[in-house]
């Protein structure tokens, strides 16, 4: 990646885990807003890296859902 994905990247990773920790949802306006004021490529990118981690996410907690449960619904070997 370049320069502005790879920051744009490292601050969505950093926003992901203060909203982990703080609920604050509200952060990513903010942070939109200020990149937005500045640079219009670097919000794209923030915004665009937001997107994927999250999905990511929901897709990696989709898929351990999915594990789980088959794991569960397997039967013991027989002794």
């Amino acid at each position: 990646m370049g320069v502005t994905e790879d920051l744009a990247d490292d601050l969505a990773l950093q926003v992901i885990k203060y909203i982990d920790a703080s609920d604050d949802e509200n952060v990513i306006a903010e942070i939109v807003k200020i990149l937005g004021a500045t640079s219009q490529t670097a919000e794209e990118a923030f915004l665009t890296s937001m997107r994927v981690r999250r999905a990511n996410i929901a897709a990696r907690a989709h898929l351990l859902k999915k594990v789980k449960k088959l794991k569960s619904s397997r039967l013991p070997p027989p002794d």
